[in-house]
């Protein structure tokens, strides 16, 4: 059985029922910024000037958000996730499992920072 065509956010996490809070909390802090929502690769990305900033995935034991161009984040916080090294340049990941509580402040504070990072790289071209 092949997986349903996801059309935005909201279809995605009823495929997660388990990350649903974890989702929900996360796509509140997204919805704020101006970043545009799509789904790509079947899952939610969110754009900046065309250029992916920005993906939520779930998984068996653990949701994500990943950030495209996360190896450029200060990551003060020592958090993100290089899932694949010596594979994955760039992407970065926040993993999530069930029994942890979502930092909003925490997260927002990355989110803003990756905004920012793009639009600098926007001015130097």
């Amino acid at each position: 059985m092949s997986k349903p065509k996801i059309k935005n956010t909201q279809e995605y996490i009823k495929l997660f029922p388990k990350w649903e809070l974890h989702f929900n909390a996360i796509h509140r802090i997204l919805k704020e910024t101006e970043l545009v929502e799509t789904i790509k690769w079947g899952a939610p990305c969110y754009t900046l000037h065309g250029k992916n900033l920005i993906g939520l995935v779930g998984f068996k034991n653990h949701c994500a958000i990943w950030f495209h161009k996360g190896a450029l984040l200060k990551d003060e916080d020592q958090i993100l996730i290089n899932a694949q090294p010596g594979k994955t340049q760039m992407l970065r990941q926040l993993r999530f499992r069930e029994s942890e509580i979502i930092n909003t402040a925490q997260i927002k504070k990355y989110i803003l920072e990756a905004i920012a990072i793009e639009k600098a790289s926007d001015l130097i071209k």
